[in-house]
């Protein structure tokens, strides 16, 4: 188990291809967000996209500096989950026309199933 590094500093020497899985996860779906911010604008749900954004940004740079890994982990399941339920929730249940969600959501899906098991290992 890894001891969690308050130094700020990255602990790449700790990080495992599953560490690794789930910030790529974290990073495409975190500029997916972005790019959604950057096409809306900063109105309401612009907002909301550019914090989620960041807050997968933000996870995925604590998980490779070792702080608190596991409140992390614990953390992102349902910050994910709750964005897949948004989703569904805010757009058309047919699901035309919106392959790039789709495609998030995927990633998402991924991400939380990375997550749950590096819980469970550490």
């Amino acid at each position: 188990m890894a001891t969690a590094n308050d130094t700020g500093r990255l602990a790449l020497e700790t990080v495992t291809p599953l560490h690794w899985a789930g910030v790529v996860l974290a990073a495409i779906t975190g500029a997916l967000h972005l790019v959604l911010t950057v096409r809306i604008g900063l109105g309401g749900l612009g907002i909301s996209f550019l914090v989620a954004g960041v807050g997968f940004f933000a996870g995925a740079a604590a998980v490779l500096a070792d702080y608190r890994r596991r409140q992390f982990y614990l953390l992102g399941v349902p910050f994910t989950a709750g964005q897949i339920v948004l989703w569904y929730v805010l757009n058309d249940p047919s699901f035309s026309g919106i392959t790039l969600g789709i495609v998030d959501k995927v990633v998402q899906v991924a991400l939380i199933g990375v997550l749950a098991v590096l819980y469970t290992r550490e």
